[in-house]
């Protein structure tokens, strides 16, 4: 191909990018007011499954923390006279990306891979299918377990009981995409650790070497995430969080075996 025919299929793949996000930007915005009331504001209610759950394990144990969801609410304000129209926009716009993120990266691949050797397209299916489900494990990770465990705690913490928590929408939906995507972005890192592996950057020693470092540096990051003063909360989050150091030092070879060069003169 030409310069100018691969500029032409570059641009027909950003027209078919757009076009899926497009598409499913607008599905979402018109789903959005349910998707609101029964997904994004569902952590702010008692019954949450997550709630239900910690308060069924904690009701008849001296050593867990009182979690009682009976009562629990979190009512948001809007304080700016735009903030719910342009949620209800950029929301619908990052929802487009994240569920076509599968077909972006397939429609990618389509317009490399012609031009790769067959050895550097094999294992490219399985690396596929392994970041996207990690990516979503991740993204159920942050919206089941770590946000709701965050809310929960700010939204009952109070400096002084004269100060009431008034909690902006604008805030809760800052919280509610960062922490979420940052635990998808998160749960990568076995994709990373692998394809590192695959270049020989990366061994399993490494990893029994620095796992206590590893153990040190994941409690104060689950610390971070969930400022909760108790150890059950912290180690609900320090366990997935630990696993995927596990699952990388699984993924990757033990050691790297040193390739002879030989080069014949005439």
């Amino acid at each position: 191909m030409s310069f100018w025919e691969h500029l032409d299929a570059l641009r027909g793949l950003i027209l078919k990018v757009g076009a899926v996000v497009l598409v499913l930007t607008v599905i979402f915005f018109i789903a959005m007011p349910w998707i609101f009331d029964h997904i994004i504001l569902a952590p702010c209610n008692g019954d949450f499954p997550l709630y239900r759950l910690f308060e069924s394990l904690c009701r008849n144990s001296d050593y867990l923390p009182d979690f009682s969801s009976s009562e629990f609410h979190v009512n948001l304000i809007n304080i700016q006279l735009a903030s719910q129209f342009f949620i209800h926009m950029t929301t619908s716009f990052w929802l487009g990306i994240i569920f076509s993120f599968p077909i972006i990266i397939y429609l990618l691949w389509k317009f490399i891979s012609p031009g790769l050797y067959q050895n550097e397209k094999r294992g490219a299916g399985t690396a596929f299918l392994f970041g996207n489900l990690m990516f979503f494990i991740g993204l159920g990770v942050g919206y089941f377990l770590v946000f709701p465990l965050t809310l929960r705690f700010l939204a009952e913490y109070q400096v002084s009981a004269l100060v009431p928590n008034h909690i902006s929408l604008d805030s809760y939906m800052d919280n509610f995409l960062v922490l979420i995507l940052v635990m998808g972005i998160i749960f990568e890192l076995p994709m990373l650790a692998w394809l590192l592996g695959k270049m020989g950057a990366l061994t399993r020693i490494f990893f029994v070497n620095y796992r206590r470092h590893a153990i040190v540096i994941l409690l104060i990051l689950a610390a971070v995430v969930t400022p909760t003063g108790d150890p059950f909360t912290l180690m609900i989050v320090f366990l997935p969080i630990y696993l995927l150091w596990e699952i990388s030092a699984f993924l990757v070879p033990e050691n790297t075996q040193d390739k002879k060069v030989s080069v014949t003169f005439a």
